[in-house]
């Protein structure tokens, strides 16, 4: 789902290609999610399986938590919030990148 919406674009000088970028929809607090403080083997994906049922929603816990270093890794002992509704944030999502 992430790339779905990602366009191929062709620069018409040079007939060059290139992907269009992805927007993020802005993730809001809400009083059902999950605080949770990161261990040594937790990662992005990992944690959005175990949350989301869904490896590929990862990203969905990076803007959430405000984490832009394009990594799956987390440092151990961060705080992270795990959004309790991601079919808002999926809907969102799919709205801005049309």
């Amino acid at each position: 789902m992430r790339y779905t919406y990602n366009k191929i674009l062709k620069e018409k000088a040079t007939q060059k290609q290139y992907f269009e970028s992805t927007i993020y929809p802005k993730v809001k607090a809400t009083d059902n999610d999950i605080y949770i403080i990161s261990t040594q083997s937790d990662r992005l994906d990992l944690l959005a399986s175990k949350y989301f049922g869904n490896a590929s929603y990862w990203w969905i816990i990076s803007v959430a938590n405000n984490l832009n270093d394009a990594s799956l890794s987390i440092e151990p002992g961060t705080q992270l919030r795990i959004p309790s509704n991601i079919n808002s944030v999926l809907n969102e999502f799919e709205r801005i990148n049309r």
